[in-house]
C-alpha cells in the first residue's frame, strides 16, 4: 500500500514549478490537464497536484493505492462506509472509488490497471 497526498491548487503549472524547482521533486508524472504528480526519483517522495477532479463529484485529500481495489470495494460496502464516488475504471489507467473517512476526509482508493 502507498499513500499520496492530493494538494488542491488553482494553477497547475505554477504549483508544479514550485514543487519541482524549489522543493526539488524532480520528476513530473501523470501530467494531465487537471492533475500531475511530482516525485523525487531517488526516494520516491511525492505529492499529487490537483486543480479539480475530472470525473468525481468531490476532490480527495489523499489517494491510497491498493493491490486489489475490488477487494477493498467489497470491504467498504460490507462496512457501510459512505461512498462518495463509485468504483470505476478511468481512461488514464486506474480503477478507483472515493469514500468519506470519519471526520469528513474524502479518500481516493485506487489500483493501477493495464
Amino acid at each position: 500500500m502507498a499513500v499520496t497526498p492530493n494538494l488542491r491548487v488553482p494553477d497547475l503549472e505554477e504549483a508544479t514549478a514550485f514543487w519541482t524547482g524549489v522543493v526539488g521533486l524532480a520528476t513530473e508524472e501523470m501530467g494531465l490537464d487537471w492533475v500531475t504528480r511530482c516525485t523525487d526519483p531517488a526516494t520516491g517522495a511525492h505529492v499529487q497536484l490537483v486543480t479539480r477532479d475530472a470525473t468525481a463529484p468531490e476532490d480527495s485529500a489523499l489517494t491510497v493505492k491498493v493491490d486489489d481495489v475490488d477487494a477493498a470495494w467489497a470491504e467498504v460496502l460490507a462496512a457501510g462506509v459512505e461512498v462518495v464516488h463509485p468504483l470505476v475504471t478511468e481512461t488514464w489507467g486506474v480503477r478507483r472509488f472515493f469514500v468519506r473517512a470519519p471526520g469528513g476526509v474524502v479518500v481516493d482508493i485506487a489500483q493501477h490497471h493495464a
